[in-house]
């Protein structure tokens, strides 16, 4: 009997350290980890994020981890040029996902490929965070500011974190889009700071050529009606310039329809402004094509008054000035938008705005001359431009 109760007190232990026994420690998780570059402006990031991205994590739940970097912000910025760095890429546009030592770029490559990279890197037990050089430090910051905030919630909610609450992300499960909540004016401004320099530089030219155009429209005429026509030279120069508009916004449409990165030049961000939700007006047609039809309107509205007579010259001109401050004054919208709003410049946008101011001055003179001819009793031949 005193055996049997000897055996009955050691058999617990025997079985809790027994290798036969004891509880065997599950397999760890295959987890895949990427890191998304984007821009809270950028149309598509916010595509890539609601149509893959977040179906992905409900799919995958834990196996996919993700962070988001703002790259308006100024430590976002910092960590994508490291990224581009690490790749040997001089520069790119975003969405920019990373996985592995594999980066994917566009709203068309990422829904493709990404997919098949997740399950392919789960059957291989999973894929770490990228080497990315500043990556481990932004994250552990990030984890950090969550805690903090979550605790300070729970504090004032009257009950105490746990664990799991204070390790989830901060946006969605699986996603974690971190600098956001820093984007202000002067992080998106700093961002670009020559470009954004140059957009407000320009943004003011055109302000104060709406201001002298609309003081010279009301001042008395210098000119007799039917005055002298403008040089030859003058003459040819509008529809030159629609022709380079044209050229300018032709270009920026084959980006947009093909996303493909832009040629930006020295100054600028020409991609993350292309990428962003106001390249498309009212979010259907792209901003370069309303660009060739408004300087197609004008080199018809030109031919009109060149090569035509009496009221129809005399309207012709009124509409190219019509057209050419119609295009002003959106440019002004659209380049309040790039260093104000998306925090980046195009500098192909600031040629046509500039374009457009040219050609608003131009019109001008013509068009009071005509102005004035419609207003006579008699309607005399107006003067060619």
């Amino acid at each position: 009997m005193k055996r049997l109760f000897i055996y009955t007190l050691l058999l617990p232990l025997w079985a809790a350290f027994s290798p036969r026994y004891s509880a065997q420690t599950p397999p760890p998780q295959a987890v895949v980890h990427a890191v998304l570059f984007y821009s809270p402006a950028c149309g598509h990031c916010q595509m890539v994020i609601n149509n893959t991205l977040l179906p992905l994590i409900d799919q995958y739940g834990d196996q996919l981890s993700m962070v988001g970097i703002d790259v308006t912000t100024s430590s976002g910025s910092a960590l994508f040029s490291a990224a581009l760095q690490y790749f040997n890429l001089e520069t790119s546009g975003v969405p920019f996902l990373v996985i592995g030592d594999t980066y994917l770029v566009g709203s068309i490559n990422i829904p493709q490929q990404f997919p098949g990279m997740v399950e392919a890197y789960l059957a291989q037990g999973g894929v770490d965070w990228p080497a990315i050089p500043g990556l481990a430090e932004t994250l552990v910051g990030a984890q950090t500011a969550h805690e903090t905030e979550t605790a300070a919630t729970a504090s004032a909610a009257g009950s105490t974190p746990t664990a799991s609450s204070a390790a989830a992300p901060t946006e969605t499960p699986g996603l974690q889009l971190t600098g956001a909540e820093h984007s202000g004016l002067s992080a998106r401004f700093t961002r670009d700071l020559a470009g954004n320099s140059l957009a407000v530089i320009v943004l003011a030219g055109m302000l104060v050529s709406v201001a002298g155009a609309a003081l010279a429209w009301r001042a008395k005429p210098a000119l007799q009606s039917g005055g002298p026509a403008p040089a030859s030279t003058w003459r040819w120069l509008i529809p030159l310039l629609c022709l380079v508009g044209m050229g300018v916004a032709g270009y920026l449409s084959y980006v947009e329809a093909a996303e493909v990165e832009a040629v930006c030049g020295p100054v600028g961000d020409c991609n993350t402004v292309q990428q962003s939700k106001y390249a498309h007006l009212f979010g259907i047609l792209p901003i370069g094509i309303l660009g060739i039809i408004g300087y197609i309107l004008i080199m018809l509205a030109w031919a009109g008054a060149r090569f035509g007579q009496g009221r129809l010259a005399a309207y012709a001109h009124l509409a190219m000035l019509g057209l050419s401050a119609f295009g002003v004054l959106f440019s002004i919208y659209l380049t309040f938008l790039e260093p104000f709003v998306i925090g980046a410049t195009c500098a192909w946008c600031l040629t046509s705005a500039i374009i457009m101011t040219i050609l608003l001055w131009l019109s001008l003179a013509p068009a009071r001359v005509s102005y004035r001819s419609l207003n006579q009793t008699t309607i005399k031949p107006s003067a060619k431009t």
